[in-house]
């Protein structure tokens, strides 16, 4: 990748590095998902993985918006938090139960901080560059992000933590 020359190729490279960010972080979920042993944990990580998609194919869309080859650029980023979350999931980890249920939501949820801080950086250029409808997809997908985010800090409080802790 070159350096990019104007504010709409820093767009379109941001989308590009989403979609990489978003493939990685699915990968990781259907290996991680099946060693969840909360079944709403289990749920959540399957939704996620259908949401991911979803908002993959919107990347896809914008991009081929831009009249750019619709194609991804390797996320640094979300490789250094997948390989840390293997670390800590699968390699390192709890063999099972709700210790590991407790890494797989820290983990799940730093690689989702990093979607939200992406989906809502590409959003703000949209609105600069005034593609309103770009905009407005990409808010939507940082919204539901968010709202996987929260529902996991729900689960940790309500339920998972509270069992690890009597375990």
């Amino acid at each position: 990748m070159s350096a990019p020359e104007n504010f709409q190729e820093i767009y379109t490279d941001e989308l590009k590095d989403l979609w990489s960010a978003n493939d990685q972080m699915n990968r990781l979920l259907k290996k991680i998902t099946p060693k969840a042993s909360d079944p709403e944990l289990k749920e959540m990580l399957t939704k996620s993985q259908t949401g991911i998609s979803v908002h993959t194919d919107v990347l896809k869309e914008l991009i081929a918006g831009q009249d750019e080859k619709v194609s991804k650029e390797h996320c640094k980023g979300m490789e250094g938090l997948v390989t840390e979350a293997t670390k800590h999931i699968i390699e390192e980890g709890p063999k099972k139960g709700p210790l590991l249920d407790v890494v797989i939501i820290a983990q799940y949820q730093r690689m989702s901080h990093y979607g939200i801080a992406g989906f809502g950086t590409a959003a703000a250029y949209a609105k600069a560059l005034g593609l309103k409808d770009d905009n407005k997809k990409l808010r939507e997908a940082t919204k539901e992000i968010y709202g996987g985010d929260e529902y996991m800090t729900k689960l940790a409080e309500t339920s998972v933590n509270i069992q690890a802790e009597e375990s």
